[in-house]
């Protein structure tokens, strides 16, 4: 079982941050064996593929520079053509074989782990040059694991180049008595045979490694319960900064509240320890409108900001607390206290009318307005 520095187990799985994390970084699942397989067994086949067209090009070459006639030897820029012209056909003829491999080397490694370019994988590091290092390296169990798979390697090799060879020595013999061209096409056949094989036995180290890469790499993203826990503290924030940050917003919601208080109709209060600011708009139309709660000192504050905007404070316990506990912040009051509210409203409109010499003092409202038991909040 795998240990972090701190002496903990790595007994949990990786989380979708720390698999993101080490691929940012290019430390991904890799395989050089089924790269080497790639490589060889796409180089093979196209051999086999394309071996007939370079061995008519290779016979082609030398057709042009065993037959030199006596004044183009003689002449220095003549030579220099016939070797300009003797590359363009080598490179024509080995174009397609250079195409697959790079193709097989392309795709080789970005089948396992599947396309990465990390900049941090080329930023240099300065420990690699410690010689320290570099003997730790040199003597560790990975390096012994390496050792072994590159001696199985030759072993494996080994006895399919032999096994190959074995078999094809009657070839081998007759294309010493082929005329020319049918000798090249035959070389190219039985190289192209021969590496096919040797390419197949790769399967095997391939089919090995593969696995224990994958399984190298997920015990290297495994994390221990602390590690979990703290990346978990990260993501959604750390307790202390996400109470700071709802503080932060209990004041912002505050101060917004209290600068929306001298704009109210009526702040119902309980008398001390609730209150709460009303708003009606006839013109928009719907329910009466909670614009600040608050109790206790919150409370006492909600009626200073009010009475310093003469803003009317109607006392109704009752009304107050049902208010409160029923509605929040920015929304209507529920439709059980439609006609309270209502005669509330009235009260305030016969208060404004009064006071602006239009009519008389309506009587005090009445502490029994019409609140629904389901409610009723008892203090």
């Amino acid at each position: 079982m795998a240990e972090s520095e701190s002496g903990q187990d790595k007994t949990e799985d990786p989380t979708d941050k720390r698999k993101k994390d080490s691929r940012d970084k290019g430390e991904v699942a890799r395989s050089k064996e089924l790269n080497t397989l790639a490589i060889m067994l796409v180089g093979s086949a196209a051999l086999l593929i394309f071996g007939g067209a370079l061995a008519q090009d290779m016979m082609e070459l030398m057709r042009i520079n065993f037959s030199l006639p006596r004044e183009v030897i003689m002449d220095q820029k003549s030579m220099a053509n016939y070797l300009l012209h003797s590359g363009q056909i080598g490179l024509w003829a080995i174009q397609p074989i250079m195409i697959s491999l790079v193709l097989a080397a392309i795709i080789g490694p970005i089948s396992l782990g599947g396309w990465l370019f990390a900049f941090s994988s080329l930023a240099p590091k300065f420990s690699r040059m410690n010689p320290l290092s570099g003997l730790k390296r040199m003597f560790s169990t990975k390096a012994l694991v390496e050792l072994i798979k590159a001696f199985a390697k030759f072993i494996i090799v080994l006895f399919v180049a032999l096994a190959v060879l074995s078999s094809d020595i009657d070839d081998l013999q007759r294309i010493a008595h082929e005329p020319l061209e049918l000798a090249i096409i035959h070389s190219l056949q039985v190289v192209g045979w021969s590496t096919l094989w040797m390419a197949c036995g790769l399967i095997i180290i391939a089919a090995v490694d593969v696995p224990v890469q994958l399984w190298e790499s997920h015990k290297k993203l495994l994390m221990t319960k602390q590690e979990v826990r703290d990346e978990h503290k990260d993501q959604e924030g750390r307790p202390e900064v996400k109470q700071r940050i709802r503080q932060l917003q209990r004041e912002m919601s505050q101060r917004r509240m209290m600068a929306a208080i001298p704009d109210a109709d009526v702040v119902i209060t309980n008398p001390t320890h609730y209150a709460v600011a009303l708003k009606y708009d006839p013109e928009k139309g719907g329910a009466p409108m909670l614009i600040a709660k608050g109790s206790d000192f919150l409370a006492l504050k909600i009626r200073e900001i009010a009475v310093a905007n003469e803003v009317l404070l109607l006392e109704s316990p009752a009304l107050a607390r049902s208010i409160y506990y029923s509605t929040e912040l920015d929304q209507e009051i529920p439709g059980g206290l439609y006609l309270a509210v209502a005669q509330v409203l009235a009260y305030v409109y016969q208060i404004r009318q009064h006071r602006a010499g239009k009519g008389k003092r309506p009587d005090p409202l009445k502490d029994d307005l019409p609140i629904p038991p389901d409610l009723r909040r008892d203090s």
